[in-house]
Order: structure tokens, then sequence, then C-alpha cells
């Protein structure tokens, strides 16, 4: 509307007389005279400073007219107009080049997770040889970042890739309600995360650490190839011969790194939480009593996250709609539920 009402305005000017023209511009730069003592800046809309970047090219006395604002801010105004222009004509609708495949980024990641030891050539040729058209430097964008150094297998690996014959062991103590303090040795195997053995002692030695190792493993059943440990000093020469002479291969974990043995550190954790914070032991028989109970549930009901959600003794699905029934387990302190029969 306003663009209307200049442009009819215009059209006035060309046919009305030069002294009503006259008294015509002269009310209104009275007028504009009083808005600019009332007004400090006023506000201008983009079209407002068009018109003005108009008028500049059109009309070559168009300064002896300018009001509101100064000749400098017009011209600035007409730069501005100037750059915005040129940027929208060199615009590139699809900048640099097309994405890659998420499919194919997410097996760059699964590649380079599984092997530390490759490269981006390396992976490239894997790709091309499952039909991924890819370049070795669109690879490396896409590589996680690795520490400086030569390239080496992780312990994280090491343990995922040797599962079914590793073994791990350690001790942990549990205060009873006169305050003694018994420690409990305990033995995990990695596959399926099993409990093998467990026993209670008020008085550990080595002999008596190296005899669970023997019951545990007697001779006449598979024998693991690797067992991890800490570095407790009752793992002395006589443990270590016997795990020796046994055809054990032994992994001593750092000093203060109980995530080198994560397992076994996890497994003790959960004891902990799921039965012995919410006990009191009584003595060496109450604890084992209670620890076998818990080592019951533990092996054929509790579900593992690392297990796909199932026990170590993995438990069959019981789909239908029959009803559901409630079984308790360590006094009652845990339940699992199957469907009646």
């Amino acid at each position: 509307m306003a663009i209307l009402h200049m442009v009819l305005t215009l059209i006035r000017a060309f046919f009305q007389g030069r002294s009503g023209l006259v008294l015509e511009n002269l009310a209104l730069r009275q007028q504009l005279a009083v808005l600019r003592r009332s007004v400090k800046r006023p506000k201008l809309r983009r079209r407002d400073r068009l018109f003005w970047v108009f008028l500049r090219h059109a009309w070559e006395k168009w300064e002896s007219s300018l009001i509101l604002v100064k000749p400098e801010t017009v011209v600035h105004w007409h730069r501005q107009a100037f750059k915005a222009f040129w940027r929208w004509k060199s615009r590139r609708k699809k900048p640099g080049r097309p994405p890659l495949d998420p499919e194919i980024i997410a097996l760059i990641h699964r590649m380079a997770n599984d092997n530390p030891t490759w490269g981006a050539p390396r992976i490239t040729s894997e790709l091309l040889l499952l039909g991924y058209e890819v370049r070795d430097t669109t690879v490396a964008k896409y590589l996680p970042r690795r520490r400086h150094g030569p390239s080496s297998q992780r312990w994280r690996t090491f343990l995922k890739n040797h599962l079914p014959e590793t073994v791990a062991c350690d001790f942990f103590v549990v205060p009873t309600a006169t305050f003694r303090l018994l420690y409990c040795f305990l033995i995990l195997s990695h596959d399926r995360r099993r409990i093998v053995h467990f026993n209670v002692t008020s008085n550990p030695t080595a002999k008596w650490t190296a005899q669970q190792m023997v019951e545990a493993f007697p001779g006449d059943g598979p024998i693991p190839k690797y067992l991890i440990r800490d570095r407790d000093g009752i793992y002395g020469g006589y443990f270590r011969r016997r795990v020796q002479n046994m055809g054990i291969r032994e992994f001593v974990t750092s000093r203060r790194s109980p995530w080198q043995n994560p397992f076994v550190e996890r497994v003790i954790g959960t004891i902990r939480r799921e039965c012995l914070d919410h006990v009191i032991v009584l003595g060496e028989d109450h604890l084992r009593r209670l620890l076998k109970s818990y080592i019951r549930y533990y092996h054929g009901v509790r579900p593992h996250l690392s297990l796909h959600r199932n026990a170590p003794i993995p438990r069959k699905v019981e789909p239908g709609r029959g009803r559901v029934i409630a079984i308790p387990h360590v006094g009652g302190l845990h339940h699992h539920y199957k469907r009646a029969a």
C-alpha cells in the first residue's frame, strides 16, 4: 500500500501546477522537520531501504530530498544489497561431495573396531570386495581417532577372543555379625559367565588357594588355558607352581587396575548388591549356604545383558497367554516368573 501511494503521488505531481507542488513540498518538509525533532532514529523497513537505493540510481538530486538518514547510509544499504545479490547468485545447491551412505559409514566403524591393526587402505579393499566404490581418503575421514603409536590388540579384544578358554579368580571380604572377616574365593568362567567354584575361609593361604584351583579343575574335565588374577600376595610361589603344573597360563593385571579383570569384578559387585547387602552373615556355614543359594539363582534364572538377556544356563522362552506365577529364590529376595502348566 505504501508503494502504491508513492506511485500515485508521483503521477499527481506531473499533472499538478508548479505553485501547488511547491506549497505541498514545503508542507511535507515542515512535517518532516517536526518528526525529526521528536524521533531520534526512525524505524525503516526493508522496502523503505530498497526505495532509496532505487531512487539513488534513478534521480541525480536524490541527496537534496533525503532527510531521515544520511546519504552515506543509503550507500551502505546499496553495498549490502550488492553483496546479498552476488551471494545468492554464486550459491551452490549441493556443496562438496555427495554424502556417504550411512550403511557404509556403519560398516567402516565396525571393521575398524573389529580389526585394530587395519588402516584405511585395508578397509577400502574389503569394501571394494563387497561392492562398495569408495576411496582411501573417504574411509580415512570416517575412521575413529586412535592414539599414536604401534597398533596392537586391545585387552578387551583379547578377552573377547578367548572367552571359552579363560577363567578369572579373585577374593572378596564379608563381615559377620560378630565383626569377623570371612574371605570368599571365586573362580569365574568367561564363557557364559559361569561361577565354576567358590569357597569361604577365615584364614586364606597360598596352599588353600591352590587347592581351590585343583577342586575347580580336578582333571577329569576341560581345563582352561588362561587364568586372570590380580597381584595379591596370596598368589605366591606355591600357587603359581600348582597352576603351572595344571597347564594353565597366568595373566596378572596391573597395579590398581580392576578394569583389567572386569568379569569377575562385576560378578562380585552383583553378589554384593543383590545378596550380601541385604542380609547379616552369621558365620562360615551361613555364608556358604547363602552363596550356594544365590549361585543357583544366578546360573539358572538371572538374565544377563551380555548373554542376550538370558541366564548362564539358558532359559526357554514361554510364549502364550497362560497365568504367570512367581517362584522365590534366595529366601524370597529374588523371584523368577513362568507360566503355569
